[in-house]
């Protein structure tokens, strides 16, 4: 009877592995020729505060699993130990209460939840957009410390104007910051909710139309780094990314001045042409030089006062 038994559990545990013997290739769905490094960016942390996102998700991560794989291997065990076939299994129909079980119970998610908002309070203002005190306690250090840079980011559908105020100059789908600096970016929308992303650098964050959001980064290392759009605003959105470069505070001053002689300028006016629905997909950028000062602010009024950029959509039944 028992050899049995024993060979219904083997033919059932061959059946299952069999069934998801397969299911670890749908790892290889989002590879490409690329290196791993390049498609999970998040754990390729270039800066302080991406760092401390990546390490705040892992920790969470971890304690989850810490419940779930455990429970997964207690439920494995008592549905196989305690299946009706296996007569062999205790029952004790007047069993109706265990200490030991009500405080696993009871105790393991308290103590988890507890563990869990500690380091999210600690995370959420290590990381704070506005006041990051991982940045305070870094600029506390001593050392030489780059002044920091304002860069004041507009979305469009569906292109990205980056614009430095102080030195009057902007780009179009490219960022260029130097290593070290704090980095203060102040964003709007020109048109719909998008969400400011750069995986390597700074976590997600919305950008509101005719709202002010802000957001706040460190680049440690020099490279060029993936930016996305990672809110889905309509039809351009899949060619809706820009790239970062983190050069040496040299060569962003080498850098600005070149801009700084771009035949290309930029008024409200002219971005108004700009933030027309312009599909981009050869991924072009532009540079554009004496930017006026109060752009930004021009944008957000143009849009409280009800200023769109309408989608040209094709007629019914021209497909």
């Amino acid at each position: 009877m028992r050899v049995r038994q024993y060979g219904f559990v083997v033919r059932r545990i061959g059946r299952l592995v069999r069934s998801i013997a397969f299911l670890p290739l749908l790892l290889l769905s989002g590879c490409s020729a690329h290196s791993l490094s390049r498609q999970f960016l998040i754990f390729h942390p270039a800066g302080p505060l991406s760092a401390a996102d990546m390490r705040f998700t892992v920790l969470d991560v971890a304690v989850m699993l810490g419940i779930i794989i455990p429970t997964a291997v207690v439920t494995t065990f008592f549905l196989l130990h305690y299946r009706k076939a296996n007569t062999t299994a205790a029952y004790d129909p007047t069993w109706s209460h265990s200490n030991v079980i009500e405080l696993v119970v009871w105790a393991i998610p308290l103590l988890t939840v507890a563990l869990l908002g500690y380091y999210a309070y600690r995370g959420t203002y290590a990381v704070d957009p506005f006041h990051p005190r991982l940045l305070k306690v870094a600029q506390a250090a001593p050392g030489a410390v780059p002044p920091p840079l304002r860069v004041d980011v507009i979305t469009t559908d569906w292109q990205w104007l980056f614009i430095y105020p102080k030195q009057h100059i902007a780009t179009a789908n490219e960022l260029v910051i130097p290593r070290g600096a704090t980095v203060d970016f102040h964003m709007t929308s020109a048109t719909v909710v998008n969400d400011f992303f750069i995986p390597n650098l700074a976590g997600m964050i919305d950008i509101m139309p005719g709202m002010r959001t802000e957001q706040v980064l460190v680049a440690d290392k020099l490279g060029t780094y993936k930016g996305y759009s990672a809110n889905f605003s309509g039809g351009g959105f899949s060619w809706m990314g820009f790239k970062t470069h983190v050069i040496s505070p040299k060569r962003f001053q080498d850098w600005v001045q070149s801009v700084q002689h771009a035949p290309l300028h930029m008024d409200y006016a002219q971005f108004n042409a700009f933030a027309k629905p312009t599909k981009n997909i050869n991924g072009k950028t532009y540079e554009f030089s004496d930017v006026k000062g109060r752009l930004f602010d021009q944008v957000i009024e143009g849009v409280l006062k009800g200023r769109v950029y309408t989608t040209q959509l094709p007629p019914p039944g021209s497909a």
